[in-house]
This record gives structure tokens, C-alpha cells and sequence, in this order.
């Protein structure tokens, strides 16, 4: 395994300009996570606030156990109790099998950073994944893709869920998901591997009672001996932690709704395209009810009340519910990164580029409960390249770099059109241009013999053409049939450094290429040294 940093060509402005740390975008935080400076700068105000580290090691402890957690975890985990522990924290969503790649790519991110962060700054550096176990989103959750050239195909489980309920309290229906398992498995081809990832999957899914812990116990075997703690954002154990914090956001929403809306205006007319729909009466805040999980709204009474209707709260009741029934709130994408923040020792969350994006405008709800955002560190993008793929970019003298940016569709087209020289395109425009030339006396001629005759000679050249091109069309596709086998090659290569006209860690997931590599394919991930600086990287496999 080697990796090659590439610049992406498609990057948001947003993301350009924060990596070349535009003063106009890096304003918008308060921490410059370029610069190692920073870091001592985030622990030193780290060391000024509290943290219920006791209490959020035993929690931790308490579901890391459950979920496998190996020595290594648990050894970070009592760490976490030292005063001068800080974190590096980032999370997802609960995906079937771990979901899009991009979701191995942030672990691995969040394990290097903290490795290096340790060494330099001498603290000890928890690395941390926060489950997103608060969202409800069931359909973002419930398929992954797998590679069917020319297309990636959505392989959905068939469990349904009618209610909107939180995805930690979506409990999983076994057999729908053995029989989707089974179904990926059997249009994967046979390798040395494919039987010992089969038994690793199965036997986590056996342990499993809902999506988060399938996820969770996947997550701890892949990397067990790198020491990553997971932390389950809506389990009810910690919202009884996160009481006070539930109770400042309630006090604060003013302040928080308000400086929101405005920087995501200011950012809207500096030209930042950024996908956070906020107002200035959001609660940003969720209640959970008979199943459902309810967005609440601030009216112009001061009641938090359902955004359709549905329920209805005092200031002074919303207060008692933070207070006595923590469990039924949780966060929304403005309000999880206050709590991540005030409940965690954070040296730096790691997102991608579209959380990046919101979180540029979530500056003034920080400073509103009296806090700074920490450092806010890109990801690493990835694209795993294999060894036929690679043979394939070389063969034909493509740049990896603009293959995973563009895909390779237009290289397909120029390499068929070269087969055939004169090529067969070119040879059809020369004949229609004679034909127009030979044609040309003749339908003059008729024209001035009688005007219907010479409408005639114009259908007549039409005819003559549509001949033409009737034999190009044939004479194209007896080519694209002969060359078959290495027009499928171009195929391939596209679903894999650009499926969907997009980035493969968008699209994938882990499995075909742990299927191909082995169950040590993410660990390997980490071993490999990263530049903070650099958009993307290809991991030659």
C-alpha cells in the first residue's frame, strides 16, 4: 500500500478557501486548524473549564464493554479521567456495514490525528466517535451500494419503519437483515477473504439488537487494536449527563437562533453555498414523542412548541423536562455541536466538507453559552485504487487526478473513436461532404426545371445522408461490440474512481474491498501518514 496526494478539482469554495486559510473563511472560526500552534492554544483553554470526566468515563466504559471494546479502548477510556486529557471527536450516522466509505476514512482520520496530536503535545488524545444515534433518518441508513458496472446498484433492507424514531431506539429485524446480507454476498465474487468477512459480519449481527449496536460492535472489532472509543449520542445513560447543557441551550435560543441566522446570511452574501436551513424562532432542539421525534419552534409567546402543532411547552416546563426527563431531547445539526463540545474535553472535531460548511456559521451559538469552537479539521478524502484499476489509468496514460474528478467517459470515447482510421465519424462527414458536392448540380437543376422539384432534391439528399449515417451508426456499434471486453474495462474504472459522477467514498462501502484485501484493510489505513494540507489522497492497494 502507498498513497499520492491529488488536489480535487471539484471542491465547494467554502472548502478551497478554508484550505488556504482565507482570512474571510478562517474568521468565521475561531481556531486555525492548520496551524500546530492552536492546539496548545485549544488545551490551555481546555484546562480552564470543567468536565464531568468521572461520570463520562464510567458511561463510556459501561457501553464500550457491551459493544467489545478491547484493552486498548478501555485503557483510553480511564485515561479520559486525567485532567489534562483532551479528545479528538467526529461522528455519523449508525450505516449498515459502517456505511459510505467516507465514514472509514473520518475513523482513520480521528485515530491519526489523535496519534500525532499526543506526540506533539505531550497530553494524552482520546480519539472518539460519536453515533449519531439521535437521527431518524432511516432511509439514509437502511441500503449501501455495491458495484454493478456501469452503475453502483442500492441493495435496501426490507425492514420497514413508519414512526420517526431516533435510529438507537430502531430495533432491527434479523431476518430481513441475514437475508439482505446473504444477498450481497452472493453477487460478490469468491475470494481468499470472503469467508472470514462473511463469519466476522454474521457474528456481530447475532450480537446485535439495533442498528447502533450492529454498527458499534463492527466498528470496535475492525479497530480493536487502535484504541477508538464510540459513544452513542442518544443513549439515555448520557442525556442525564447532559442535563445542564440541555438547560443553557433552553436559556440561550435567543441568542443562538439569532447569531445562526445571521452568520449563515453573511455567508449566503459573500457567495458560500451552505445546505442549513435555520429561523430565528428554531428551538433547535428535538422532543421525543409516543415514537416520534418533534422539531420544536419558539413562537412569539415564548411557548416551544411543535413545529406542525404537535406539543406545546413553558419556558419553565421546557426547563423541568431538561432537568428531570433529559431523554426525551436531543439535539438538532446547530445545537449537537454545543453539546459534543460541552460535554467532551474536544482538542478538535474532524468533518467533512459539508459539516464543515455548517459549522462556519455555528460561531456565535458557541460564544453565546460561553465557549469557543475548537479547531475544525477536515477529513481525509480517499480514493482506493486497485491493482487493475491502476493497470488500466497506466495502459491508457489517464491522470488519476482528473479520472476521480471527471471520470473517465470521455478517455472511453477517444480511445474507441481511435480504432477505426480514418475514424469512422470523420469518414462519414467526407462522404456526406462529397455527396453534397455531386448532389449539388442536380438539385439546382431541378429547381429550375419546377420549385416542388427541387423540394424533391432537398428530401432526396436527407435520404442520402440518413444512409449515411445509418452505416456509421452500424459500423460504430460493430466496433463497440468488438472491443467489448476493454470498453467494459473503461466502465469499470468509472464506478470505481468516479461512480455516479461522484467521489467513490460517497458511493461505496467497505465490504467489496475488504472482500478483495482482508479485515485488515481499514487498520492498514491508519498506519499510512496523512498532510492535513491536502484535499484528497489515492491509496494504491
Amino acid at each position: 500500500m502507498w498513497i499520492q496526494p491529488i488536489q480535487l478539482q471539484k471542491q465547494s469554495e467554502l472548502m478551497k478557501q478554508y484550505r488556504q486559510q482565507a482570512h474571510e473563511v478562517l474568521d468565521k472560526f475561531h481556531y486555525n486548524p492548520f496551524e500546530s500552534s492552536d492546539y496548545q492554544q485549544r488545551c490551555e483553554e481546555i484546562n480552564e473549564r470543567s468536565y464531568q470526566r468521572e461520570r463520562l468515563a464510567e458511561h463510556l466504559r459501561f457501553v464500550n464493554e457491551q459493544w467489545g471494546a478491547s484493552d486498548d479502548t478501555l485503557a483510553n477510556i480511564e485515561r479520559l479521567k486525567q485532567p489534562n486529557s483532551v479528545v479528538v471527536v467526529g461522528g455519523q450516522q449508525a450505516g449498515l456495514l459502517t456505511g459510505p466509505l467516507y465514514t472509514i476514512h473520518k475513523i482513520v482520520s480521528i485515530l491519526v490525528m489523535a496519534r500525532e496530536q499526543e506526540a506533539a503535545l505531550g497530553v494524552p488524545v482520546i480519539p472518539i466517535f460519536w453515533i449519531a444515534g439521535e437521527d431518524h433518518d432511516y432511509e439514509e441508513i437502511n441500503h449501501v451500494y455495491m458495484p454493478q458496472s456501469p452503475r453502483m446498484k442500492k441493495f435496501r433492507i426490507m425492514q420497514k419503519q413508519l414512526t420517526k424514531a431516533s435510529i438507537s431506539e430502531v430495533e432491527m429485524d434479523y431476518d430481513h437483515v441475514i437475508t439482505w446480507l446473504d444477498r450481497l454476498f452472493a453477487q460478490m465474487k469468491e475470494t481468499s477473504y470472503t469467508t472470514e468477512v462473511y463469519q466476522f459480519i454474521k457474528e456481530k449481527l447475532d450480537q446485535s439488537n439495533s442498528f447502533v449496536d450492529f454498527f458499534a460492535k463492527l466498528t470496535t472489532a475492525l479497530f480493536a487494536e487502535k484504541g477508538l472509543v464510540l459513544l452513542d449520542a442518544h443513549h439515555p445513560q448520557l442525556r442525564t449527563m447532559e442535563s445542564d447543557y440541555f438547560k443553557q441551550m433552553i436559556h440561550h435560543q435567543s441568542e443562538i437562533s439569532k447569531g445562526v441566522a445571521e452568520a449563515l446570511n453573511e455567508s449566503s452574501r459573500q457567495g458560500y453555498v451552505i445546505n442549513l436551513d435555520v429561523d430565528i424562532q428554531d428551538g433547535h432542539l428535538f422532543y421525543h414523542h409516543n415514537g416520534d421525534r418533534i422539531l420544536l419552534v419558539r413562537n412569539q409567546d415564548g411557548l416551544w412548541e411543535g413545529k406542525n402543532g404537535e406539543c406545546s411547552f413553558t419556558l419553565e416546563e421546557m426547563l423541568d423536562i431538561a432537568e428531570h426527563e433529559p431523554s426525551k431531547l436531543s439535539n438538532n445539526v446547530v445545537t449537537r455541536p454545543l453539546m459534543q463540545d460541552l460535554l467532551l474535553p474536544t482538542l478538535a472535531f474532524v468533518g467533512g466538507p459539508g459539516e464543515i460548511a455548517y459549522w462556519s456559521v455555528l460561531k456565535p451559538a458557541f460564544e453565546s453559552v460561553g465557549v469557543q469552537m475548537p479547531p475544525v479539521v477536515p477529513r481525509k478524502s480517499i480514493t482506493l485504487l486497485d491493482r487493475k484499476s491502476e493497470k488500466c489509468l497506466n495502459r491508457h496514460m489517464i491522470d488519476v487526478e482528473k479520472a476521480i474528478s471527471f471520470g473517465v467517459a470521455e478517455q472511453k470515447n477517444q480511445w474507441i473513436a481511435m480504432q477505426s482510421y480514418p475514424p469512422i465519424e470523420q469518414l462519414s462527414d467526407e462522404v456526406k461532404k462529397a455527396i453534397e458536392r455531386a448532389h449539388r448540380p442536380l438539385k439546382e437543376k431541378a429547381k429550375e426545371i419546377q420549385a416542388d422539384l427541387g423540394q424533391l432534391a432537398e428530401k432526396n439528399l436527407f435520404h442520402l445522408f440518413r444512409d449515411v449515417e445509418f452505416l456509421q451508426e452500424r459500423m460504430e456499434s460493430a466496433l463497440q461490440e468488438k472491443y467489448r471486453s476493454e470498453l467494459e474495462m473503461f466502465d469499470t474504472l468509472d464506478v470505481i474512481v468516479n461512480p455516479e459522477d461522484g467521489l467513490q467514498e460517497r458511493m461505496w462501502n467497505i465490504l467489496p474491498w475488504m472482500n478483495e484485501y482482508g479485515l485488515e484493510l481499514p487498520n492498514r489505513l491508519c498506519e499510512q501518514s496523512f498532510d492535513v494540507h491536502d484535499s484528497h489522497y489515492v491509496v494504491y492497494l
